[in-house]
């Protein structure tokens, strides 16, 4: 039976709002999957055929991550990192993984009194974990995705994306590793670095300065602490709201700073560094732009940097 002209609007395809696009350049992003979508619709449309509408990848369960559509994984657990910021793991079917490259990020889908929202985030886990991945987000007060984010718990259905980006590491392409994070822009940072270790044959050193406002909101310090006991990995700290060093425990007192990292501080750290260093930056917009400021002061020229 022909279908009307309402019938057929029913089934168009909604296009996107600015909530909806991550901002994080993913190929494809939300506003490319809607335009094949619409092109399909056309198509159906003119040939007044509705099964060409079935081509439609709808949002799947527990199967694997794909770029078009969300695919719903569930939370196995839940772990209050500090004040605002926390670890979530995900179950994956099976002992099967995500396979992602170094750094690369998934889009999370939210909704938030009716309005669907999309953010980016880089899983803390090592892209070939099996049966798991883990993701570090910062719930922000005001932040539409934070409001549905608070709302998790232990067992509730999650959809992601992806993935996207990445950056291109390969072993023993660069002497020497500059990683600059702030906050959560350690995420990206921790799967590249725990690939070099792993790596036996990758002798590539690392220097990680990650970015905080206290000590207590150091995120993972026990994994960090590992990872700084390897030969070729160091570790600083800079901490912007606090004054003094002294209560700090012994151990870090000698690689942390008070303060922000700033222009003398970028230099020092890039010429304590072994070799010449690659440079890789994430975090805010500010921070980003900070950072590349600082580091053409420092003589990196900017084909060697890379930004989350």
């Amino acid at each position: 039976m022909k279908m009307t002209e309402d019938e057929w609007l029913a089934l168009k395809p909604r296009e996107p709002s600015p909530s909806q696009c991550c901002g994080s350049g993913c190929k494809p992003c939300i506003y490319d999957v809607f335009e094949k979508e619409l092109a399909q619709w056309e198509r159906a449309k003119a040939k007044q055929d509705k099964s060409l509408l079935m081509e439609k990848k709808e949002q799947s369960n527990n199967s694997e991550l794909n770029p078009e559509t969300f695919t719903a994984f569930n939370i196995s657990s839940v772990e209050q990192l500090t004040e605002d910021t926390y670890q979530y793991r995900f179950e994956l079917p099976g002992n099967s993984s995500l396979c992602l490259s170094l750094g690369q990020h998934i889009v999370l889908r939210g909704m938030v009194n009716g309005l669907e929202v999309q953010r980016a985030y880089t899983p803390i886990s090592p892209g070939d974990a099996e049966g798991y991945f883990e993701v570090l987000i910062k719930c922000y007060e005001a932040g539409l995705m934070s409001q549905y984010i608070k709302t998790w718990k232990k067992g509730d259905m999650v959809f992601w994306r992806g993935p996207f980006g990445g950056f291109p590491y390969q072993p023993n392409k660069h002497g020497e590793l500059l990683m600059l994070a702030s906050g959560t822009g350690l995420a990206p940072m921790l799967p590249i670095l725990q690939s070099i270790i792993r790596d036996e044959e990758d002798e590539t050193f690392v220097t990680l300065v990650g970015c905080f406002q206290t000590f207590d909101n150091i995120y993972l310090k026990p994994l960090l602490q590992d990872l700084a006991r390897y030969w070729n990995v160091r570790m600083f700290y800079i901490l912007s709201q606090e004054t003094s060093l002294e209560k700090l425990p012994w151990s870090y007192q000698e690689n942390t700073y008070t303060g922000r990292l700033n222009e003398d501080l970028v230099k020092t750290v890039v010429n304590s560094c072994r070799r010449k260093p690659f440079v890789l930056i994430c975090g805010s917009s500010a921070f980003s732009e900070d950072m590349s400021r600082y580091l053409k002061a420092a003589g990196i020229e900017e084909n060697s940097c890379f930004f989350f």
